[in-house]
């Protein structure tokens, strides 16, 4: 399964470095794909259990993260640049529907919505996360857009209902990866299947009103106390 705390999806690849750069980029990106282990299945975990999982000295995940909110902040903001990757990789598909139908599904491989259903409020967000948040917005708004001229699209459906959807997904788990990508794609052609517009009397409307923008925001005001930062 795809992983959007990769170095591809965050600060980059330390292919093609060497010497002193080629390893402090090694262990960075060691120390971000041990950080979304352990705080997946365990968001209280001190920072020190990061570092063992890295295989690096806490020295050296502290010359890179001031502490662990610093460190979910980055997390958060890998899995959100994923997600506008991933918008733009389907941006030349000619039908709406199937552009929305394909985000999906690839935001949902790539497990973009696990930290953030697990460390929801367990840090502050700084102004580039919120504009990176922002734009991630604006990219799944204009799918849903495209999705509602392809017809296909059921008329009440907004963008926040996005967000649901893929944390339904990012909620299933089973024992290995493998198994738990097939619950979640079969549970994503349920949903996709749910979305579509029907002809006739099946055609009923979504029950209570839609999602807010910005109602379902899990994210701390910036102006909240700092959260404790676990072992150090």
């Amino acid at each position: 399964m795809s992983d959007e705390s990769s170095p591809e999806s965050g600060r980059g690849s330390s292919h093609g470095l060497s010497g002193r750069r080629g390893h402090a980029k090694r262990n960075d990106e060691a120390i971000l794909t041990a950080a979304r282990d352990v705080f997946v299945h365990d968001p209280g975990a001190p920072i020190a259990a990061v570092a063992g999982r890295a295989g690096v000295g806490i020295s050296a995940l502290y010359r890179r993260y001031a502490g662990k909110e610093d460190l979910l902040r980055q997390l958060c903001l890998s899995g959100l640049q994923r997600m506008i990757l991933e918008a733009e990789t389907v941006e030349a598909e000619p039908d709406g529907w199937s552009a929305l139908a394909g985000f999906l599904e690839r935001v949902v491989d790539a497990d973009v919505h696990a930290l953030t259903t697990r460390l929801a409020g367990a840090f502050t967000p700084t102004p580039e996360l919120r504009a990176t948040a922002a734009r991630a917005d604006e990219v799944v708004a204009l799918l849903i857009a495209r999705a509602h001229e392809s017809g296909r699209l059921r008329a009440d459906v907004v963008p926040e209902d996005v967000g649901l959807i893929l944390e339904g997904c990012a909620a299933i788990r089973a024992d290995d990866s493998l198994r738990t990508m097939q619950l979640r794609r079969r549970h994503l052609a349920l949903l996709l299947h749910g979305l579509s517009r029907v002809s006739g009397p099946d055609d009923a409307a979504l029950p209570g009103p839609a999602p807010r923008p910005g109602e379902l925001s899990r994210w701390l005001d910036e102006t909240a106390s700092d959260v404790n930062d676990g072992e150090r």
